[in-house]
C-alpha cells in the first residue's frame, strides 16, 4: 500500500478529524494484497491509514488459518491487540478479517468477544461499511488523494479460491471455489501499482496456472502474461504458484518470449511418491516430474525453479521418504520450501490412518531442507562472475542497499546487496560473492 498524503483531504465533518485505521496482516502474500485492497477502499472513503495500533480508531487484524501454527499466531496477535489500552477501554475497536472468520464463522465470533466485527474473505469488499458501522462515523470522501512513492515491487492477485480440494488443504473451505479475476481488473491493479512506483509485479493466486479457464470465452495464463508484458514493457512480471498441470508449452513460450517476464517458475509438487500424492488427492510421480522439469528447462534455458514439499503426510514410510530425497537430488531445484504436515480439522487427511509422529515429521523436513540448501547454495555460488540486472528495493539499517534479481522471488529467495543505485532503479551488476542464497553485486559503470 502506498503512503497517502492526507493534508489535502476533506476532514470528517462530524468532528473535524479524520478517523484512522491500522492494519496488521498475517500469513501469505495473498493476504497482503487483500489488506492493500481494503486500505485503498478505506482511504478513498475518507479514512486515514496509520502505522501504530495505539493511534488508530480501528485495528484490523487480517488473519491466516491455513495451518494450526498460523491459527495460533493469529489468535495470539488478536489477543495482544485486544490488550492495548485504547482497545481495552473501548475508545478504539478491534476488527478481525480474513481467513479465520471465513473458516470458523459463528464459532469464532462466540469465542472472541474482544472483537467488535468479523469480516470473512468473501466480505472484504464491504470493509468500508463495516468500519463505518463499527465506529459510528461516516467521513467525507477524500477530495483529493496525493499518492507518494510506493514500493518498488508489488503483488497482484489474478484469481481466488481453489477447486482442487487436496486432502491436506483447507483453502477451498476458506476461499471458496476457484474464480479468475477479469483481465480488466488485473490490468487496472497493475497500472495502479506502476503509477505508485512499482517496477516488478508478481502475479499470485491459489492456482495461477488455470487463469481464464472459467470464463465464458476461455483464456489462459500465458495470454494474460503476454498481454501484460507487452503493454507494460518496462515492468518486470513474475508468476507464482503454478500447479504442474498448468505448466503448458504455451506458458513456457510466453515466459521465454518476453525479456521483462522473469525466467522463473514456482510449482508446488508436495511430494514425489505416487501413492502419497494419490492420498493427497494430487497427481504425479518422480519420473513424471523429472520429465516435466526436462521440458521446462529445454523450453526456457536457464530458468530458475522453486517447489514446495510436505514431509510426514499420513502414510509416509521410510521408503516413500527415501524416494522423495532421491528425486530431489536428481531434480536439482534452485529453491525449495518444505513444511512438516499439519493435521487440520475439516480436511480429508485429518482422519487418515498411519499418522506420522510430529518429531519425525520435523526431522524429515530438516533433512529435505539440508539437502536442498546444499544444492541451492551451489546454484547461487555459480552466479559469481556473472552479470545480472537487479531491482533496488531498499536499504538496511546501516545503509547497505539491497535488491532482487529476476532469479529471486519476493521474501523467499534471498537478496542481492549492491553498492549503488536508487530504490526503484534497475542496475546492472557483476556478482562478486555469495552467502547461502544472498548475493553481493558491484555496479557495472560505463
Amino acid at each position: 500500500m502506498s503512503n497517502i498524503d492526507v493534508t489535502s483531504v476533506l476532514l470528517n465533518e462530524q468532528d473535524g478529524r479524520i478517523p484512522s485505521v491500522n492494519f496488521i496482516t498475517l500469513g501469505c502474500a495473498k493476504n497482503e494484497v487483500d489488506s492493500a485492497d481494503m486500505q485503498r477502499r478505506l482511504v478513498s472513503a475518507g479514512f486515514a491509514i496509520v502505522d501504530d495500533a495505539e493511534d488508530a480508531d480501528a485495528v484490523i487484524v487480517n488473519t491466516c488459518s491455513f495451518i494450526q501454527a498460523a491459527i495460533e499466531e493469529s489468535i495470539d496477535v488478536i489477543l495482544e491487540v485486544a490488550g492495548l489500552a485504547n482497545i481495552a477501554d473501548g475508545s478504539s475497536k478491534l476488527i478481525v478479517a480474513g481467513c479465520m472468520p471465513a473458516r470458523f464463522g459463528d464459532d469464532l465470533e462466540s469465542e472472541l468477544n474482544e472483537a467488535s466485527a468479523f469480516v470473512p474473505c468473501s466480505k472484504e469488499d464491504d470493509i468500508v461499511e463495516v468500519v463505518q458501522r463499527t465506529l459510528g462515523v461516516n467521513p467525507a470522501p477524500f477530495a483529493r488523494v496525493d499518492v507518494e512513492s510506493g514500493p518498488a515491487a508489488a503483488y497482484v492477485k489474478i484469481s481466488d479460491g481453489c477447486n482442487r480440494f487436496c486432502s491436506f488443504c483447507s483453502i477451498p473451505y476458506i476461499r471458496g471455489r476457484y474464480h479468475s479475476f477479469p483481465y480488466e481488473r488485473i490490468r487496472a491493479s497493475v497500472e495502479q501499482c506502476i503509477a505508485e512506483g512499482s517496477v516488478e509485479i508478481t502475479l499470485i493466486g491459489q492456482d495461477t496456472g488455470c487463469w481464464g479457464s472459467d470464463f465464458e470465452e476461455k483464456s489462459t495464463t500465458a495470454q494474460l502474461l503476454s498481454n501484460l508484458a507487452e503493454e507494460f514493457p518496462d515492468t518486470w512480471f513474475r508468476i507464482m504458484y503454478v500447479e504442474p498441470d498448468g505448466i503448458t508449452d504455451e506458458l513456457l513460450d510466453a515466459i521465454a518470449a518476453h525479456d521483462n517476464v522473469c525466467d522463473y517458475l514456482d510449482m508446488p509438487l508436495q511430494h514425489a511418491n505416487p501413492e502419497l500424492l494419490k492420498s493427497m488427492r494430487r497427481k504425479g510421480s518422480a519420473p513424471e516430474f523429472l520429465k516435466l522439469l526436462e521440458r521446462i528447462r529445454t523450453r526456457v534455458p536457464g530458468i530458475t525453479l522453486r517447489t514446495t514439499l510436505i514431509t510426514g503426510f499420513p502414510g509416509e514410510t521410510e521408503e516413500a521418504f527415501d524416494e522423495l530425497m532421491e528425486f530431489l537430488e536428481e531434480a536439482d531445484f534452485d529453491y525449495v520450501g518444505v513444511f512438516p504436515y499439519s493435521r487440520e480439522e475439516g480436511t480429508r487427511a485429518y482422519d487418515l490412518p498411519d499418522q506420522v509422529e510430529e518429531e519425525l515429521k520435523v526431522a524429515r523436513a530438516q533433512e529435505v531442507r539440508d539437502l536442498c540448501d546444499a544444492v541451492g547454495s551451489v546454484h547461487t555460488a555459480d552466479r559469481i562472475g556473472k552479470e545480472l540486472d537487479v531491482l533496488v528495493l531498499g536499504a538496511e539499517e546501516d545503509g547497505q542497499l539491497f535488491g532482487r534479481a529476476m532469479c529471486q522471488a519476493p521474501d523467499v529467495d534471498g537478496v542481492v546487496y549492491v553498492d549503488g543505485g536508487e530504490v526503484g532503479e534497475i542496475v546492472r551488476v557483476t556478482i562478486v560473492d555469495t552467502l547461502a542464497y544472498d548475493m553481493e553485486g558491484e555496479i557495472i559503470h560505463g
